[in-house]
């Protein structure tokens, strides 16, 4: 039987950069309900040190995990989604109408950070995908070796103003959208969400949209956070979908800028239950020390908040390289 992207796969290759909306970056922002988060650090966040505190103390421990052979993928019946987390923000996400990426990164260094778990699966034991999505353009989520692997003339969704760091990496199309702005392909709509966060790839590379991913398929809903600090904007997504599965972060809550730029677990849990998903899947932890907090803090405070709120039967922890079945 013949694949429902077959007609995109075969089609010929125009590498198409196509942008939603009129790219007013600030008042799509206003109009979406999102926030974009300054750079200035917080008061104080000179009196630790990032690099002996953390950044050398890494350099020196052990990558871990990640190295049991090849994942065995699901056979998946109509209506159900498969879910393998390779780390960090990265999912490969599967249904029976299409396999997805969402913010592959296989770098074992983000410039002098080091990676200290494994990916959860070899990129060469990918099944083929079909579409591939990029939250924002931090170099923790989007990777353009990783990308320039994985790219088979398929298309890819990014925000506004990041397709041209994807663009020649050998993607048939780049969509960018605004918030709330659709893509369809095949089977599979992507809609662009707002969250609170920034963009920034370098330091003034302020232009750069972010946000997270509505993905609808399969008569599912999967909603991948990408990075944000806590809004009320997931009340007003929430109410938009009606959410199966929410990826959410839960690490590098402590930064050295000491900047509020990502939920801490308690922090996922209230926003959890403000989009009133069915089932939640933690994420952003344990890959890379992008932060003070011990490695293992975030998925204990997770289980400790899960349990006080009564929602630990909701919450699937994963871990990488072992396919789940939702």
């Amino acid at each position: 039987m013949s694949s429902p992207f077959e007609r995109f796969r075969t089609a010929a290759r125009t590498r198409l950069l196509k942008r939603e909306g009129n790219g007013k970056i600030t008042q799509q922002l206003q109009a979406a309900g999102g926030a974009k988060i300054g750079l200035k650090p917080a008061s104080g966040w000179h009196k630790r040190n990032f690099l002996t505190e953390v950044l050398i103390p890494s350099l020196f421990t052990p990558r871990v995990g990640g190295r049991g052979g090849a994942p065995v993928l699901p056979d998946l019946a109509q209506g159900q989604i498969g879910m393998t987390w390779i780390g960090h923000a990265s999912f490969l996400i599967q249904t029976p109408e299409a396999n997805l990426l969402v913010d592959p990164n296989w770098a074992k260094w983000l410039k002098v950070i080091k990676r200290i778990r494994h990916p959860g699966m070899e990129i060469h034991d990918l099944p083929n995908i079909d579409l591939v999505l990029v939250t924002h353009a931090h170099f923790d989520h989007l990777d353009r070796r990783t990308l320039r692997l994985v790219a088979e003339d398929q298309p890819i969704v990014v925000p506004y103003a990041v397709g041209n760091l994807v663009h020649d990496l050998g993607f048939r199309s780049v969509h960018e959208l605004q918030h709330w702005d659709s893509f369809q392909n095949g089977p599979a709509r992507i809609t662009l969400t707002p969250c609170r966060h920034w963009g920034a790839r370098i330091l003034h590379d302020s232009h750069r949209g972010f946000g997270g991913f509505i993905i609808e398929i399969g008569g599912r809903t999967i909603y991948h956070c990408g990075d944000t600090a806590f809004f009320d904007g997931f009340k007003e997504i929430g109410k938009r979908f009606d959410i199966d599965l929410a990826l959410l972060p839960i690490g590098a809550y402590d930064p050295p800028s000491g900047r509020e730029v990502h939920m801490n677990p308690e922090e996922a849990i209230n926003a959890f239950r403000d989009l009133g998903a069915k089932q939640m899947v933690p994420m952003h932890y344990g890959s890379f020390r992008l932060s003070f907090e011990p490695p293992e803090e975030p998925l204990a405070r997770l289980i400790s908040a899960a349990r006080k709120e009564k929602v630990e039967d909701r919450i699937a922890i994963m871990t990488e390289g072992q396919p789940v079945v939702f």
